[in-house]
C-alpha cells in the first residue's frame, strides 16, 4: 500500500507533525509526486527558447543537435518554463487568527502554510517570489526574487507579528502589483471580511497591467456552516461588535447571508477578471494548491 501524500492530509495533524518550513516542503513534494503520476506533466508543447544547461535539468529537453554542432550544452525552455514572477499577498488581520474549532488551525496558520507552500513550489521552478503581509497597513514587504536566499527571507517574514484590528486588501494588492515590473502573477489570501468592490478594483488594475490576479478565500467550516450550540454572545474580532444570539433562531439566515456573500465575491472578481477559489482550512494543503497551477495563464505551472 502506498504511503499517503503530505498534500493530501488533514492540515492540522500535518502542522502537529513539523514546524512551517518542514511542512512547506512535505507538501510540495506530495504534490508534485502527485502532478507526475498525472496523465497532464504541465509543458507546452509550443516552444520558446533555449537557456544554458544546470546541473539536474531533465536531459530529455537537452538540444542534442546543437551540442553536437556546436559544442554548447542547452536544453529546450518551453512557454510554461519561462521564469514568472508572483506576489504572495497574506492577510494577517485579527479575524485571521481565529478557528471555529481548536483541533482546526486558525485560518492564519493555514494560510500560512499554504502561502509557504506556495513560495516553495515557485521558487523550485527557478519563479521569483515576494510576499506581502497586511493588515490594516502594510506590515512586510518582500520583494520578488529567484535566489535560494529567497527562502529564508520568506521564512523570517512568515514569523513576524501581524494581527491589526482591520484589513486593507485593495492597498496590499497594489503595492504587490508595483513590485512585479512585467507581467506576473498575484495571489491573495484573505479572510475577505470586507468590502468587495475596493478589492474588486484593485484587481482590475492589476489584471489591466497584465498581471494573472489568483484570490483564495480562507474560510473556516463554522463560517459556513454555524454550528449548533446554545445561546451566546457573538463578537467580530476586527470590529469589536458584540451580537447575542440563539444559534437556532438565526442559523437559516446566517446561512443565506454567507451564501449571497460568497455569490457576491465571486461575481465581483470575476468581472474583474480575477479567478476566485474558496479554500476551507479543514481540507488537505493539495487542493486550494492546485488552483495556482495555471494562474498565470500559459497553461500549467509546474
Amino acid at each position: 500500500m502506498s504511503q499517503p501524500r503530505a498534500d493530501q492530509l488533514d492540515p492540522a495533524v500535518l502542522a502537529a507533525l513539523g514546524q512551517l518550513e518542514l511542512v512547506a516542503r512535505w507538501v510540495v513534494d506530495g504534490f508534485i509526486t502527485g502532478l507526475h503520476r498525472s496523465p497532464r506533466k504541465g509543458f507546452s508543447v509550443e516552444f520558446a527558447e533555449h537557456r544554458p544547461y544546470m546541473p539536474g535539468d531533465d536531459l530529455r529537453y537537452l538540444d542534442w543537435r546543437i551540442a553536437g554542432r556546436a559544442d554548447r550544452w542547452v536544453v529546450k525552455q518551453f512557454e510554461e518554463e519561462t521564469n514568472a514572477r508572483a506576489m504572495l499577498v497574506l492577510d494577517v488581520s485579527a479575524s485571521m487568527q481565529w478557528t471555529g474549532d481548536p483541533t482546526r488551525l486558525t485560518k492564519l496558520a493555514y494560510a500560512e502554510r499554504l502561502a509557504s507552500a506556495m513560495a516553495l513550489l515557485l521558487l523550485r521552478q527557478r519563479d521569483a517570489v515576494g510576499l506581502v503581509r497586511f493588515d490594516a497597513s502594510l506590515r512586510d514587504v518582500v520583494p520578488p526574487r529567484s535566489q535560494r536566499t529567497q527562502w529564508r527571507r520568506l521564512m523570517a517574514a512568515f514569523s513576524e507579528p501581524g494581527g491589526g484590528s482591520e484589513s486593507n486588501v485593495a492597498d496590499a494588492l497594489m503595492a504587490a502589483g508595483k513590485l512585479v515590473r512585467r507581467p506576473g502573477f498575484v495571489v491573495l489570501l484573505s479572510d475577505l471580511l470586507t468590502d468587495p468592490t475596493p478589492t474588486a478594483d484593485a484587481a482590475r488594475t492589476l489584471r489591466a497591467r497584465g498581471h494573472e490576479v489568483l484570490v483564495l478565500h480562507i474560510m473556516d467550516p463554522a463560517e459556513r456552516d454555524f454550528p449548533e450550540g446554545g445561546e451566546a454572545l457573538y463578537r467580530d474580532p476586527e470590529s469589536g461588535a458584540q451580537v447575542p444570539a440563539s444559534p437556532g433562531d438565526v442559523r437559516a439566515t446566517y446561512r443565506t447571508t454567507v451564501t449571497e456573500a460568497l455569490d457576491d465575491w465571486r461575481a465581483a472578481l470575476g468581472r474583474a477578471g480575477a479567478r476566485y477559489a474558496l479554500a476551507y482550512t479543514d481540507e488537505p494543503f493539495g487542493r486550494p494548491l492546485r488552483h495556482l497551477v495555471g494562474v498565470n495563464g500559459r497553461g500549467a505551472m509546474v
